[in-house]
């Protein structure tokens, strides 16, 4: 199955992720087919960056979202409408 959801980035003490469709088989950090955003917890504002075109695409093609990247998109549309 296809999934979408995070990539842990950055150091120790200060996370990074990118928001990347993958195979659910694959290891957190493994390989990814595709990047669609950022998300960075250690800003306060501006801290989510979604390509929604792409994501739309990924999951019209039946690619099922992580908890947690279902919320940013739901928190993206909400402040995009």
């Amino acid at each position: 199955m296809v999934k979408i959801r995070l990539r842990r980035e950055g150091t120790k003490d200060r996370p990074y992720y990118k928001v990347v469709v993958t195979d659910s088989r694959a290891r957190r950090e493994g390989a990814y087919i595709e990047q669609v955003g950022s998300y960075n917890p250690m800003k306060d504002e501006d801290n989510v960056n979604l390509d929604m075109e792409k994501i739309d695409s990924w999951l019209s093609k039946g690619a099922q979202p992580s908890e947690t990247v279902g919320n940013l998109i739901k928190k993206t549309r909400k402040a995009s409408a």
